[in-house]
């Protein structure tokens, strides 16, 4: 796989069953590029380990005054040279690619999750959490990809100079083939508390993430308290706790680097103490013992990808158990999209509530609990609330007797539409915005119209003129989640976007919570004359949604407690008459008294005017 290639096709389907199987699956979806960069990095390694033998021979041949020896070592280090420059650069250009297209498969696999869950992936994991995986987390996995292959030319390339050493001289190659396993193994004990000393690092900045998330999200509202300062402040303590659990794990690995300093020069100089001796005694030559003390001295290079992959493994893999938790979120039923695609068609039906929404009905939902509202919104998208936990299965939504979550994701996206509580516009024109798939039955004009857009188009219009523009407002610019427009703004575009997809059934989650009375009582009007003969839900609680709905129902602790029509319910349900009205304990109280006065008022009433009548008529 080269670069230019990228993005795959298919990332394929990863075992996301621990962060070291993960791992492993990444590594053999990549085998191609990593025998590659072994292959390059073993010409490296050997390139590198070949200088000494050059270097032994020219220094014997110019002690024994040789000149056809020192040619043949002047060649054999030139042919060195050539390997080590070839191998490095291919090298280098190998494992980087294996590494820039391991965290493109894994960012792909990330955006293939995040599309199939939508707004639920950041109710089952925090939003901070999942921007740490798809930035820092994918860096840390394709660090470990690409030095895996160095590490494995490393080890084959110590094993290749140790067996050769015991041939060349046996007496001194014996001595560094026992010390370099030795050296190469002397850090495993260090590793546990260094990895321990990483993974608390790490958990501290995912943690100061989230919290900088969190404070970006909801920065107007902190200016609008005064929390600013408070946030900050919470912010400065966590980054601090980072950057001390940084120094901490910076300094064990600074030990694990000073030992992998401190006893190969410990070897080097053994070898060439016992070099010496062995010189002196005449059992090795001159030339023998360079070479001998070159080739250990160069061993050191192959032995520094011990400590890093031991460091990549030891940062990739909490990183990779992370992205496992992400990957691992999924609907319940294994629809990929790529079957033959359903669209059902009938009443929308959610067992767990009872909820019934007929088809074609403008219905509308009021929940006492606002959590409750938005978990109901989820499944009725078909996404049950239960399905991050494996120990518990929730029943699926089914539209006209179909489980949802049986269907495939494209098809269950065309037949059910839910729009979330705070919905993202995205970056572009108003033109773009509205271009999503739709029916094509619903027009632009008509759902903006709908929605009751007027004021937004002319605040568009009038950007566009001052911004050079021509004055269409379909042509203005959006910024980013629309900062440039107000929350009754946002809510109401994104209400057009929903109007025009124009689905079998909408799902509208507190669709006009930022707009005025005044306007939320026109886009009612506008939505259920638009939606007129189209299956429409509204998870609402104001009574001028709840007005224009032909059939309410009223959810309370988790069960369909009452239907029936706005008005009716007022009169006849209590609870729903303090959720709707707002009624505390004591109004709810004062009322009942008052309705219980009045009837005895009544009743008093009648029995004064039948014993009226039995006296007239004694």
């Amino acid at each position: 796989m080269q670069i230019k290639d990228l993005p795959y096709q298919d990332p394929g389907e990863p075992d996301v069953r621990s962060g070291g199987r993960f791992l492993l699956w990444l590594g053999r979806s990549q085998l191609g590029g990593q025998v590659k960069a072994m292959g390059w990095g073993l010409l490296h390694q050997l390139g590198v380990a070949g200088l000494p033998l050059g270097v032994g021979m020219a220094v014997q041949a110019v002690v024994d005054r040789s000149g056809t020896r020192l040619a043949l070592g002047a060649g054999l280090l030139v042919l060195m040279g050539i390997a080590l420059a070839l191998g490095d650069t291919m090298l280098h250009r190998v494992a980087v690619t294996n590494w820039i297209t391991a965290a493109a498969r894994v960012q792909q696999l990330l955006a293939r999750r995040t599309a199939e869950l939508g707004a639920a992936l950041t109710r089952r994991v925090a939003a901070g959490e999942v921007v740490a995986v798809s930035t820092g987390d994918v860096e840390k996995i394709g660090w470990f990809v690409e030095a895996l292959s160095r590490f494995a030319a490393a080890v084959l390339a110590l094993v290749v100079v140790c067996v050769g050493l015991v041939v060349y001289q046996p007496a001194l190659g014996v001595v560094v083939a026992i010390g370099v396993p030795a050296l190469a193994l002397a850090v495993l004990p260090l590793l546990p508390k260094a990895t321990a000393r990483a993974d608390v690092q790490r958990e501290k900045a995912g943690r100061a993430t989230e919290l900088a998330s969190d404070t970006v999200a909801g920065l107007r509202v902190l200016r609008g308290i005064g929390g600013e300062e408070l946030f900050l402040g919470r912010y400065r303590e966590a980054s601090q706790e980072v950057r001390k659990a940084a120094v901490r794990s910076a300094r064990m690995w600074a030990l694990i680097a000073a030992v992998q300093v401190l006893l190969p020069g410990l070897l080097l100089v053994g070898v060439v103490w016992y070099g010496a001796s062995l010189a002196r005694q005449g059992t090795v030559t001159v030339g023998e013992l360079v070479t001998v003390y070159s080739a250990v001295t160069l061993l050191m290079y192959p032995l520094r990808h011990f400590e890093e992959i031991a460091m990549a493994y030891s940062f990739s893999k909490p990183s990779a158990k992370r992205a496992a938790r992400v990957l691992a979120l999924r609907r319940t039923a294994p629809g990929d999209g790529q079957e033959a695609a359903q669209y059902p068609t009938g009443d929308l039906y959610d067992p767990v509530t009872g909820l019934l929404a007929p088809s074609g009905v403008f219905t509308a939902v009021v929940c006492g609990d606002p959590d409750l509202a938005g978990r109901l919104a989820e499944r009725l998208g078909g996404h049950p609330a239960g399905a991050e936990d494996d120990t518990e299965k929730v029943a699926s939504v089914r539209l006209g007797g179909v489980a949802l979550d049986e269907l495939p994701l494209v098809a269950a996206r065309a037949s059910v539409l839910v729009q979330d509580k705070d919905p993202v516009l995205l970056s572009g024109t108003l033109r773009e915005l509205l271009d999503v798939p739709a029916s094509g039955k619903v027009s632009a004009e008509d759902a903006l119209d709908a929605a009751q857009c007027t004021d937004v188009l002319a605040a568009l219009a009038q950007a566009s003129a001052s911004g050079a523009g021509d004055g269409d407002p379909m042509e203005t610019r959006i910024t980013e989640r629309g900062r440039s427009l107000s929350g009754g703004q946002r809510q109401r575009l994104a209400l057009a976007r929903s109007l025009v997809t124009d689905p079998e059934v909408l799902v509208l989650d507190e669709p006009t919570s930022a707009v005025d009375s005044h306007t939320e009582a026109r886009v009612a009007a506008g939505v259920s004359r638009l939606r007129s003969g189209r299956t429409t839900v509204v998870l609402a609680s104001s009574p001028l949604l709840l007005d224009q709905a032909e059939r309410v129902v009223f959810v309370h602790d988790g069960e369909v407690a009452a239907v029936g029509e706005h008005r009716e319910l007022l009169h006849t349900e209590p609870r729903y008459r303090a959720v709707v009205t707002r009624e505390t304990d004591d109004e709810a109280e004062a009322g009942a008294e008052s309705e219980a006065g009045a009837e005895i008022h009544e009743l008093s009433a009648r029995d004064a005017k039948a014993r009226e009548e039995i006296e007239e008529s004694a």
